[in-house]
């Protein structure tokens, strides 16, 4: 494996994780206080969790793809 695949490798994995923190905090906040307001306080904990799993699927699809991504860049061009 070349230097620039495994520094593409580096980078996509510290700028995921980067990006996936920074995502979670704004949003999380905001997204809780819809959540009240629609349902309330007593459906809390359920939409809590539908809300986790909605998330965890996005950043799986997002992972993928980029792990696709970075599979493309480290294979030789012909």
């Amino acid at each position: 494996m070349s230097n620039r695949s495994v520094y593409l490798q580096t980078m996509i994995s510290l700028a995921s994780a980067a990006f996936g923190v920074a995502a979670a905090l704004a949003w999380n906040s905001a997204i809780t206080a819809l959540v009240k307001q629609i349902f309330g306080a007593g459906g809390e904990i359920v939409t809590l969790f539908l809300y986790a799993i909605l998330i965890t699927v996005i950043a799986v699809i997002v992972m993928v793809n980029l792990a696709q991504l970075a599979e493309r860049a480290s294979q030789p061009k012909p």
